[in-house]
């Protein structure tokens, strides 16, 4: 009986606990990732109203000649570059790469999976780690996302397609897949 007031306690406190549990809130980085309610999702429909898969290069891309990228011959334009929307069951993907001194500096997301909440959620989750791997070995052929397999797969794709138009090509020569249609009918997300 001198246990029942201690094992009553340690229940209520610990379904307390359980119950006001929140996950942590995805925030954007300073990468341009989109994180929940942030200006990225507003600019996703003005921002895709151009040709997509068409490359953008930027006005100072225009005005620089083209840089090796260090792979021996080959020629790198500097630049913005947008690859091509990849669209999933679960929305599209599109992301924007950057090249600068034949290396890529920065990506961005264009669109990402907006259509479906949860779809969304998970792809804020993934990003940021896509775009991470991808700055970091300099490749779009990098591992999926655990529990974010169709998402990585068209960000890939479309990071692929985008480095394609640049002529970028990776030091250790990988590339990612461009074709999304081979996970239509495998599972994740």
């Amino acid at each position: 009986m001198r246990r029942a007031p201690i094992v009553l306690t340690a229940t209520v406190l610990g379904t307390a606990g359980v119950l006001l549990f929140k996950p942590l809130a995805t925030t954007s980085t300073a990468s341009g990732s989109p994180g929940a309610g942030d200006a990225t999702s507003t600019s996703t429909s003005t921002g895709t109203g151009s040709s997509a898969g068409t490359a953008t290069p930027s006005a100072a891309a225009s005005a620089s000649a083209s840089a090796s990228d260090g792979t021996g011959g080959t020629s790198t334009k500097d630049g913005t570059w947008t690859g091509e929307a990849e669209t999933t069951r679960f929305g599209t993907t599109q992301v924007k790469a950057t090249i600068s001194g034949g290396r890529i500096t920065e990506i961005t997301t264009v669109q990402l999976n907006e259509a479906d909440p949860r779809s969304y959620q998970i792809s804020v989750g993934a990003a940021p780690t896509l775009r991470s791997e991808v700055l970091a070995q300099q490749t779009a052929a990098v591992d999926v996302v655990s529990g974010a397999t169709y998402t990585s797969d068209a960000y890939e794709a479309s990071l692929q397609s985008a480095l394609d138009q640049a002529g970028f090509t990776a030091a250790d020569g990988s590339k990612a897949s461009t074709d999304v249609s081979s996970i239509q009918d495998s599972g994740g997300h």
